[in-house]
Formats: structure tokens, sequence, C-alpha cells
């Protein structure tokens, strides 16, 4: 499979041959949203919390006596039938984390990837240095490649400070390191960006 090379300066290159087993394989919708259901609940904090009537503050002392008064016994005002009681059954914290094989994130990657290639949303640049660290500068390339307005998902790769400095105040662009791109990564955007670099790299993981 070949796919269409575009200069940073928005002309045209030569085609680069990919790897068939990367970008032109069938994608797996099932396995897809298995893995992107594992990312999402994974980022969830599971801190959510509620108080029993063991952790409600006060309630240690008999609010009347057990006779005699003509009310139902009581042994503590915090029950979770008195007002200001406990909550039954309420949220406790505890934990979503939820693996996937290293195949499954593999093949669910590789879908994703075939099927951007396959919708034209999947842009090759030959290199994706930038001289400034100025986020007007970083526009200016986004336009010239024809893709404001799009949210953006950047495979990075290697570390490169103006490229994080221009691009962390757009909103719409989200700059990952191609070593460890999600499958999350991929699918929430309308245009995957990759240099020749981040591409040896991509290729190199999934290939495998």
């Amino acid at each position: 499979m070949k796919l269409e090379l575009t200069k940073i300066n928005g002309s045209k290159g030569p085609s680069v041959t990919v790897e068939d087993a990367v970008f032109a394989i069938t994608p797996n919708k099932p396995v897809v949203r298995q893995a992107v259901l594992a990312e999402l609940n994974n980022m969830r904090q599971g801190t959510h919390a509620s108080k029993n009537r063991a952790l409600v503050r006060g309630g240690g002392r008999k609010p009347f006596k057990q006779k005699g008064t003509g009310s139902a016994r009581a042994g503590t005002t915090r029950s979770p039938i008195w007002r200001g009681g406990g909550t039954v059954f309420g949220p406790e914290p505890h934990a979503y984390s939820h693996k996937v094989s290293k195949k499954v994130g593999k093949l669910a990657r590789k879908s994703v990837l075939a099927d951007k290639a396959s919708n034209g949303q999947l842009m090759l640049v030959d290199e994706l240095k930038i001289d400034s660290h100025k986020t007007a500068d970083f526009v200016k390339i986004l336009n010239t490649l024809g893709l404001q307005d799009k949210k953006i998902t950047i495979l990075s790769s290697g570390k490169d400070r103006n490229l994080e400095l221009a691009s962390q105040n757009l909103h719409k662009v989200y700059l990952v390191d191609a070593k460890s791109v999600s499958t999350y990564d991929l699918i929430d955007c309308e245009i995957v960006l990759l240099d020749k670099a981040g591409l040896a790299i991509l290729t190199g993981i999934l290939a495998g």
C-alpha cells in the first residue's frame, strides 16, 4: 500500500510504500470497541464515595430509651432511615481498570489506522520539525496543510520542545509519542498526522 506524502510547505512529494499488515488490513470493529472501552475505564479514578452509617459523624448515643416512648426502638440517629443518617448501598471507591492482551491492543490500533488510511484521514508529512515555539507559526503550518479547524492527533517521533509548546494551546490538537499512542488517541480525531520517522516507529511496533 502507498501513502501520499505531503511536504511541510503543502506541496506533494513522492508516495511512500507502507506495511500492508498495518495499514491495509480489514478493520476489526469489535476489537476496537473492546480496546477503547478498556482504555476509557483505565482513565477513571474510581474515587466516588458516600458515607454509610459507620462513616457518618455522630450517633454514638442512643437517642431515647428502649421502652415506654411509644416510638420504634432506635440505637443511633445515623441509621439510614433517619434524616442525616448513612446511605444504603451508595457508591464506594473501587478500581475500574481493565486489561486487554498485547495482541488485541495491536490489532485495535492497526484496525483504526487502516480505516483512517482508507478514508483519507491519515496524513503523512516528510518531517514534523518546526523552528519556532509560537502557536501562531504552527497554526500557519496547519493551515498550509489544509488542516484548519480539524481535530488532529499528531504522532511525534520523539521529544520536540518547540512542537510541544506550539501545539499545547490548541484545544483541537493532541500531541502524543508514536511509541505510546493508544487506540482512543487514534480514533478520537478527524486526522492522524505523522512524519516518516513516526511512521517507522509505528510500523516497527505494530508489524511485529
